[in-house]
């Protein structure tokens, strides 16, 4: 307590606070409870003092502590009146930690929240998107039946609000509302249905959510956002990828047929036997053809595949669970590596993991037979995870495997935890009754077990002997005799009673044995445990009608004993036998049959997994966990025999486009000009919400046209409409070709310019916008901005056709110049519409723009050699290596890219590895690699950095840390690793040679044998040692190689020129001089020797 205050003092938090803070801690008692309770009573009036200052340092400054004795589970409840009388700061940050204070004790302080409202009505308006959020999360935390119309209206407006934070905020207060009044469901709905609609990734998981509690069974809501969701899915938050998944996965068992042909195949031929030859004839023929899965059915499957390597396990099931359930079972395989990949994490996520595995392992056992190592049990898992790893491996058990697990069993039996020893007895009695050539091994290694000196081990032996003897009993009178024996020193009752009951069942087979039992259980009878007593009266029983002679008396005795014991399931069984089994005037019909009755063949047990029956659950959740349907759990359909008609997920921009297409054949120039004109007249009349269908809408659309086979389905409305443009343009092309026209002057290609120039001008503000916000509102600004250029276009389109007499030729070349906005390489382009002026005027702006054309080009060489940056000694069995890959570094574009290879060489678990405290020289910089949370024994990792060495090999010193441990390791980069290969043509590496001649220039004669300076040996050499790239060269004595240094980006040219005899001059020119003569010493010996 005191040190908080004494913290607060340090704090600048002006005299008041001073002075309050020392108050405080004057105040302290340090005797017992009394100074305990009076400092926190103390505490909290300090705090209430700050609240009410009228500096804002001191009211934040009591907001954040209050925030923290949240967050640790403090009961700060009692601070709420002077709290709530600061929801009207002008302070935004205080502001904010109210907000944060009220929607955790709103519910709990009514009276006081409601005098607010009017203050959170207000900040609904407030231009700070975090206020308006955080004030409807505080109205809909007020739990109170009154307000509803007033969050009924909030949750409206901000529906509509431009923020995609607030309008997720409304899809959480959605949840709220409908659980305080189920009434408002229509008017919710209403809501989800245009929340449904945005296309912002933020608001897309809660709306999902939203629909999930309010209206789940409305499939109606999802038929047109279907394909949006999919292709939104991969930049979803996590915790929406979830909701989405499982949401989709109920979604497509509606609407989709059963992709798993094997079912189908059965019920056709059932059906077969009663219909006539042609119709068989034809049923025939149609199973004959191959199964087509629905293109959205397959857009599913191809979105959600990326996420099986989400970092998130919740996310990993969920895809998971949604292959299990609706992907062909050809596909289903590729889930089993995630999800072993799952249980290399904590405790709590393998027993889910394991629990949906156990399930999925009893139906395709072929899908984790290749992890089977992975689920061997460790000595540190807890017995929850060794359960069900065991659990999984009886279910893989195989004939081909059971000699390796039968080994693993015995390694289990011997472990000190006795609930996973017992556990792994009764699996070894599973195997055996699964795999019968397993049998009477597992047998003979059980009744060694009886021989153990745990009591527990031999207990469950002694019952899996039972079960495994009810199957074959004739062969195996020795191990009775044996299980016999062991009467005298087992305790356990279960293990008792599984003795008596087989002895009872053989007795006949041991007829000498089983009344000294009887004889021995008498004399012990009323010490015995429930279990056994009934079993013991079994005994008599059996004995009483097989062996009367000897066992008569003995028989009557127990059933003596047993007729006053406390319990009355043994009395009442007592009652029943004296009935059946001793003959009397009383005796009914049923004494004739007490031998049938008793001694009756009794049905071997099944020994199934418990696992079995969890399948018609869901997997991956709560209910399926459980084996009991939870709260609010939602079953998973059948699949429909035929599928509901799939137009239903068709938007209204591909309706549109049906009715224009037919119109173009009419007349020619109808399709370009209704292509422009559909744009405007969707500009004009969509807000944001239309603006978003339209997006998702035209992405669902190219995917239906290519039948699900493209991997880019998630591209936005811009890109297809260049798609379309570039088909119309080819169509153009074919027609004009066929005329040979070739009308098109200057102004033509002027114009053209300029609007290529335009529309990339709004493609890159678009882009601007986009960046600030989230990168769907930036796709929609982009799509506006182009219909917009496509505006112009067509005014520009209308005063040509008044110019030109032949309109077809005009436009097909107005197409084909937004189609040179896309290429990259106008010139090689082929336009045989274009007249030859064009083309000239194309290769002269080419021209102009860029007089020498040098860019940054692909790697000719990678270097496999790497470096050791840690010996395993020095690490304490962590070694690391580093290799430069050559390629343009992801973290910036001045940096070089470093890829480091650490190794676990020891047999515990390294944890956090990470970069700690750097030593670089003056202006040098360095990209870490994110901290490693731990890197299994024997286990190895490869991660990338990004060192900016400044066009120098100074060393980069930093250290490289584990949890316990911190090593000073060192990288000195190659000079060849600080450049980067350009391409350029023979005339441009001329023209800059002669630039970077005199004192940037040096160069050195080489001498070595001829068959060292042929060409491929050259190069060899040269890329090995550098990252350069090739030059052509017209002349072959000459070998010419270019680079650019990393961080400045100078040229470096190397040339090899081959002199008569076996001599070569070795040339660099380059601004950074002391790099090349660096270079220059280490080419030398290289090109040399032999």
């Amino acid at each position: 307590m005191s040190s908080n205050s004494f913290a607060y003092n340090e704090q600048s938090g002006g005299g008041e606070a001073t002075e309050l803070g020392q108050e405080a801690t004057s105040t302290i008692s340090p005797s017992g409870a009394f100074g305990l309770f009076s400092s926190d009573l103390k505490k909290n009036e300090d705090l209430k003092q700050m609240l009410e200052s009228n500096k804002d340092s001191a009211k934040l400054d009591a907001m954040k502590r209050i925030v923290g004795m949240i967050a640790k589970g403090k009961n700060a409840s009692e601070l709420f009146p002077a709290v709530v009388k600061n929801v009207a700061s002008k302070n935004i940050e205080i502001k904010k930690l109210v907000y944060v204070y009220l929607v955790r004790y709103a519910e709990e302080q009514q009276d006081l929240a409601l005098l607010s409202i009017s203050t959170f009505q207000r900040a609904l308006k407030d231009p700070n998107q975090l206020i308006r959020a955080s004030a409807l999360r505080v109205l809909s935390s007020i739990r109170v039946p009154i307000i509803v119309p007033i969050m009924m209206l909030a949750i409206k407006e901000a529906s509509a609000d431009l923020s995609p934070y607030v309008r997720k905020n409304a899809a959480h207060a959605i949840q709220k509302l409908y659980s305080l009044d189920p009434e408002q469901k229509e008017m919710l709905i209403e809501v989800i249905e245009k929340l449904l609609k945005d296309k912002s990734t933020l608001v897309a998981g809660s709306v999902v959510m939203a629909f999930e509690e309010v209206c789940p069974d409305r499939i109606d809501l999802i038929h047109k956002n279907y394909r949006k969701l999919c292709n939104l899915l991969v930049d979803v938050e996590e915790w929406g990828q979830v909701v989405i998944i499982h949401m989709l996965t109920r979604y497509a068992r509606t609407q989709f047929v059963s992709p798993w042909k094997e079912d189908d195949g059965l019920e056709d031929n059932e059906k077969n036997f009663y219909e006539s030859d042609d119709e068989q004839k034809e049923k025939t023929d149609q199973r004959k053809k191959p199964y087509t899965m629905d293109p959205d059915h397959r857009l599913l499957i191809r979105n959600t595949k990326p996420l099986l390597q989400s970092r998130n396990a919740a996310v990993v099931m969920a895809v998971a669970q949604l292959y299990w359930h609706i992907s062909p079972k050809s596909e289903v395989g590729i889930i089993s590596k995630s999800l072993v990949r799952l249980l290399r994490s904590n405790r709590e996520v393998q027993y889910i993991v394991l629990q949906n595995i156990a399930t999925m392992s009893i139906q395709r056992k072929g899908m984790f037979e290749p992890y089977l190592k992975s689920f061997y049990v460790r000595s540190t898992d807890p017995t929850m995870i060794k359960t069900l790893k065991l659990e999984i491996l009886t279910n893989l058990a195989n004939e081909a495997n059971i000699s390796t697990l039968l080994r693993e069993f015995q390694t289990y039996v011997k472990s000190q935890d006795k609930q996973f020893a017992a556990a792994t007895i009764q699996t070894i009695g599973r195997c055996a009754t699964n795999i019968s050539e397993v049998t009477d091994t597992c047998l003979n290694g059980l009744v060694c077990l009886l021989s153990n000196r745990d009591e527990i081990v031999v207990a469950e032996s002694v019952v899996v002997i039972k079960k495994l003897l009810q199957m074959q009993p004739a062969q195996h009178g020795e191990i009775i005799k044996h299980m016999a024996k062991l009467l005298d020193s087992i305790t356990v009752p279960v293990a008792r009673a599984s003795i008596l009951w087989l002895i009872g069942e053989n007795c006949e087979r041991v007829p000498k044995i089983a009344p000294d039992v009887l004889r021995k259980m008498a004399k012990s009878f009323t010490n015995e445990d429930d279990l056994v007593k009934l079993q013991i009266l079994n005994l008599g029983a059996k004995l009483y009608l097989t062996n009367s002679r000897q066992t008569k008396l003995l028989t009557q005795y127990i059933l003596n004993l047993a007729k006053y014991d406390q319990n009355y399931d043994i009395r009442d069984r007592t009652r029943f036998i004296r009935q059946l089994i001793v003959p009397n005037e009383k005796s009914g019909a049923l004494s004739k049959y007490a031998k049938k009755i008793f001694l009756a063949q009794k049905p071997a047990p099944l020994l199934e997994s418990p696992f079995k029956d969890r399948d018609h659950f869901q997997l991956g959740t709560l209910s399926h966990i459980l084996n009991t349907k939870a709260n609010g759990y939602l079953e998973l359909s059948n699949w429909p025999e035929v599928a509901p008609d799939p137009s239903v997920r068709n938007v209204e921009v591909i309706e549109l486009a049906k009715e224009w297409t037919p119109a173009g054949k009419t007349k020619k120039e109808n399709p370009a000009k209704k292509f422009y004109s559909e744009s405007e007249e969707e500009e004009d009349s969509s807000d944001s919400s239309s603006d978003s269908e339209s997006e998702s809408e035209s992405a669902s659309g190219e995917q239906d046209k290519e039948g699900g086979s493209s991997d880019d389905s998630s591209e936005d409305s811009s890109s297809e409409h260049r798609s379309d443009s570039e088909s119309a343009s080819e169509v153009g092309d074919k027609r004009t070709g066929k005329r040979n026209s070739k009308s098109k002057g200057k102004s033509d290609s002027e114009d053209g310019e300029k609007e290529n120039e335009k529309s990339k001008t709004s493609d890159s503000s678009s882009a601007d916008s986009g960046s600030e916000e989230e990168s769907s509102s930036g796709s929609e600004s982009e799509s506006e901005s182009e219909s917009e250029s496509r505006k112009v276009a067509k005014e520009k389109e209308k005063k040509k056709t008044k110019q030109d007499r032949n309109p077809l030729t005009k436009d097909v070349s107005l197409l084909d110049l937004d189609d040179f906005n896309v290429v990259s390489t106008p010139v090689a382009f082929p336009t045989p519409a274009l007249s030859p002026s064009l083309i000239a005027d194309l290769e002269g702006l080419n021209l102009s723009t860029s007089s020498s054309v040098i860019s940054i080009n692909t790697p000719v060489f990678v270097p496999v050699k790497t470096h050791v940056l840690l010996h395993r000694m020095s690490g304490r069995g962590l070694a690391a290596h580093y290799f430069f890959p050559r390629q343009p570094c992801i973290f910036g574009d001045k940096m070089v890219s470093v890829q480091i290879t650490l190794n676990n060489t020891t047999d515990r678990k390294i944890e956090n590895i990470h970069i700690g405290r750097k030593k670089l020289p003056m202006g040098m910089q360095m990209h870490v690699f994110n901290p490693i949370e731990s890197l299994e024994p024997e286990g190895s990792i490869t991660v990338s950095m990004g060192i900016d060495f400044c066009d120098s090999t100074q060393t980069a010193s930093f250290q490289l840390c584990t949890k316990d441990d911190c090593f000073n390791v060192n990288i000195q980069p190659p000079v060849g690793e600080l450049l980067l290969p350009v391409a350029m043509s023979e005339k441009d590496f001329k023209k800059e040679q002669g630039m970077l001649t005199g004192m940037n220039e040096t160069s050195t004669v080489i001498i070595a044998a001829p068959q060292n300076f042929t060409p491929s040996v050259i190069l060899q050499k040269v890329v090995n040692v550098a990252n350069v790239g090739v030059v052509p060269s017209g002349q072959d004595n000459i070998h010419r190689f270019a680079a650019k240094t990393v961080h400045s980006g100078s040229l470096m040219l190397v040339t090899v020129e081959l002199k008569e005899g076996s001599t070569a001059q070795l040339i660099i020119n380059t601004e950074r001089t002391v790099i090349g003569s660096v270079l220059l010493r280490e080419l030398k010996p290289v090109l040399s020797q032999g």
